[in-house]
């Protein structure tokens, strides 16, 4: 299991980085990232977090661990420079917060998000439009499917506008607290629930993977 959108107390999450990953590693993931929700304010001091924490368990830990932030609830006109300001931060991975259904999140977020290639991920997008996810298709970003309760009502019109588009798929927890990190079987069956056949769901598990070798040639 790789998952690339997960958060600490540093956020809005229940857990130090060493219990999130410490649970990881338990669960048999492959690598996690930590990328707590930022804006302006405090963007900083959360991607030095997540930094800190995988040099910390760099050494030893049989799981990579990336540095990432989530660039959260801003206007999307600002998007495009903070997350070339988290890149400079040393942020290995950037996700947007996305137009989710059960938040209200500013119009114009996804395009915002699919438009920029320093992004890497456009979490829980919503309804997102097929312009939207074929801008997100030409500029590699990919989209996200969610195991996070609420957010992931949209998950089928995500799977099916990314089929119609050709956007990369990506499945993540969302994790918050201790429960919300998966097996491979719950999230075989996530991605079931989702509207993808069996190829479909071994090639969302192949883009996580080629993901984190993109994010490896970066560090």
């Amino acid at each position: 299991m790789i998952d690339l959108h997960t958060h600490t107390f540093a956020s809005d999450g229940e857990l130090l980085p060493s219990e999130l990953i410490r649970r990881a590693i338990a669960a048999g993931y492959r690598a996690i990232a930590i990328t707590d929700h930022a804006d302006e304010t405090n963007m900083e001091d959360m991607i030095r977090r997540a930094v800190k924490a995988s040099r910390v368990w760099k050494t030893g830990a049989k799981i990579h661990i990336i540095p990432g932030v989530e660039i959260t609830h801003v206007p999307p006109e600002r998007i495009s420079g903070l997350a070339s300001r988290a890149r400079e931060l040393g942020a290995l991975l950037v996700v947007v917060h996305g137009e989710t259904i059960t938040e209200p999140v500013a119009p114009g977020t996804n395009a915002a998000a699919a438009a920029c290639p320093d992004v890497d991920i456009l979490a829980h997008p919503g309804l997102i439009s097929q312009k939207d996810a074929a801008m997100a298709a030409e500029n590699g970003v990919f989209l996200e499917i969610t195991a996070r309760r609420g957010h992931s009502a949209a998950n089928g019109h995500v799977s099916s506008t990314g089929r119609a588009t050709g956007a990369s798929l990506i499945l993540n927890t969302d994790a918050h607290a201790p429960g919300d990190l998966l097996s491979m079987e719950m999230a075989e069956t996530i991605l079931a629930a989702s509207g993808l056949d069996s190829s479909e769901r071994k090639t969302t598990f192949q883009n996580a993977g080629r993901l984190l070798e993109i994010i490896k040639s970066r560090g």
